[in-house]
């Protein structure tokens, strides 16, 4: 093989022992006609935000409860009602990217407008980390990046974990400079605050930062050499060793290894089952194919399978943070997306957005018309008094499979209301919204009942609290607390919603 065999990467996938001897790897030239792919990713970049530009209230499940906080905080105890029911304190932890965020675009838009555009725009920056990340390590876009788009709109996005989404966008495109920067002596201090920056935004994306650098680094020079390199993203540790936000507790749940198998069945999961698991068994197929045909790409590949295989050892839960093994299935399968030696004629360039198309489209006409539907439903803040003390129950059907958009709606309340609800993220010692008056946190909201069974309310717990209960689901409710007066009800295209003023003291708080 030539110098320059060594140095480069070969269609045949010739990654696994000559790479190591290179200490400072080639940039690799611009073939002629490559940017079309770059144009094409662009594009695609900017399509990703269809969803949230046809949706007014951005349907993500855990998303109104984080406006809740937003709302809290922002509000710095000025409005009386919020000062009674919640307190904020602010702690450095590794789960502030939007939290920091908000700030400035919330004073510039206003609090609602300025979360759908930091929400707008994360998927775009997704796209372009992962074409920043495939620019720099080919010098052209291929199908690669563009397969990768399919888990832009991953299950954690849909959730709301919109502070490590942000913080996954950063930790790509941090990783795309530090294969830019191969060689730079001043590198390694460069990425101390960059680790920082990264970890900030959220935790689990600084490990996928951590675990790209080692995987590049270990094709690259050796295990021993991949070992020291990640020497400069290590200044969190410290900061998490004097922080006692959660910090050290680690679980994995109840029955674990139903768990871990349903994490990889939902690894694509949306709205539509057998489309969802026909996108995932596609995806795995193409992995399978690129790894025999060896048109896999080990600086990424390595990376990925240690995420995919840590998804199975992590724990569910580390410092009160949820999912944290499920980030690592969403983020393996789309590193190793990005790590597939695409063929280079242009029909296989086409080709390769066709998943993420298709995905885009059921996942922007749900958002669509479920945002109608919360528009709907907020209509009952019309007889919910500023300052009340609401109980939110949603009900979430059991065995359903699409993701639920109006589970955190209640949240809604706070934004508007400076209301008390019972939905909202409050766990002591690990979210930084307080209530002061105690009571009821996520997920105490939260009916599952299974279908043609009648859904309770009577003796609903978090009713005995509150003045207000506002209920939220695809069926009414068979009975109500006793002496509930029904304020206002509606049957919108998939939801029946009502609320009722319940026979409550108003000063039993």
């Amino acid at each position: 093989m030539t110098a320059t065999g060594v140095l480069s990467y070969t269609r045949s996938g010739g990654f696994f022992a000559t790479q190591r001897r290179a200490r400072r790897p080639r940039q690799p030239a611009v073939p002629v006609g490559a940017d079309r792919g770059l144009w094409l990713g662009l594009v695609l970049a900017l399509l990703s935000a269809l969803p949230v530009m046809l949706a007014r209230y951005p349907q993500m499940s855990d998303y109104p409860a984080h406006l809740a906080r937003y709302h809290v905080m922002l509000d710095g105890g000025r409005s009386p009602a919020l000062a009674h029911w919640y307190a904020f304190r602010w702690a450095w932890t590794g789960n502030l990217g939007v939290d920091l965020l908000i700030r400035p675009v919330a004073a510039i838009f206003g609090l609602e407008a300025g979360g759908r555009i930091i929400v707008g725009l994360i998927p775009p920056l997704t796209c372009l980390a992962l074409l920043a990340v495939e620019r720099v390590l080919r010098g052209r876009i291929t199908g690669a990046s563009l397969f990768a788009f399919a888990f832009v709109w991953s299950p954690m996005l849909l959730l709301g974990l919109v502070n490590f989404a942000l913080g996954l966008a950063l930790a790509l495109f941090a990783f795309a400079g530090w294969v830019r920067l191969d060689g730079r002596a001043w590198r390694g201090w460069l990425f101390v605050p960059i680790g920082l920056a990264v970890w900030l935004c959220h935790m689990s994306a600084w490990a996928v930062l951590g675990v790209l650098v080692f995987g590049y680094e270990w094709r690259l020079r050796g295990l021993r050499a991949a070992c020291l390199a990640p020497w400069p993203l290590l200044a969190p540790l410290l900061a998490m060793a004097a922080g006692d936000h959660g910090a050290g507790s680690l679980s994995w749940g109840p029955y674990w290894w139903i768990y871990k198998r349903a994490i990889w069945e939902r690894a694509m999961r949306d709205r539509v089952g057998w489309l969802d698991h026909a996108s995932l068994a596609l995806v795995a197929l193409v992995l399978l194919g690129a790894i025999a045909w060896r048109r896999f790409d080990w600086r990424l590949g390595a990376a990925a399978l240690l995420m995919l295989g840590l998804s199975l050892v992590l724990p569910r839960h580390v410092s009160g943070g949820d999912f944290v093994d499920f980030r690592m299935v969403s983020s393996g399968l789309m590193v190793a997306c990005l790590a597939i030696d695409w063929p280079g004629a242009g029909w296989a360039l086409g080709l390769a957005p066709v998943l993420f198309l298709v995905r885009l489209g059921v996942t922007a006409e749900g958002w669509r018309t479920d945002s109608a539907e919360t528009a709907r439903l907020l209509g009952a803040l019309d007889v919910i008094p500023r300052g009340a003390n609401v109980a939110s129950a949603v009900l979430v059907p059991a065995g359903v499979w699409a993701l639920d958009h109006f589970e955190h709606v209640g949240c809604y309340a706070v934004v508007r209301r400076d209301a008390m609800v019972n939905a909202n993220f409050a766990l002591p010692h690990v979210h930084m919204l307080h209530l002061r008056q105690g009571g009821y946190a996520d997920p105490s909201h939260r009916l599952g009942v299974g279908a043609g069974k009648p859904v309770l309310l009577a003796h609903f717990a978090p009713a005995a609290a509150a003045d207000y209960l506002w209920y939220v689901g695809p069926r009414p409710p068979a009975d109500l607390p006793a002496g509930a007066r029904v304020l206002w009800q509606a049957h919108g295209a998939s939801q029946f919603s009502l609320v009722a003023k319940l026979a409550k003291a108003a000063g039993a708080d």
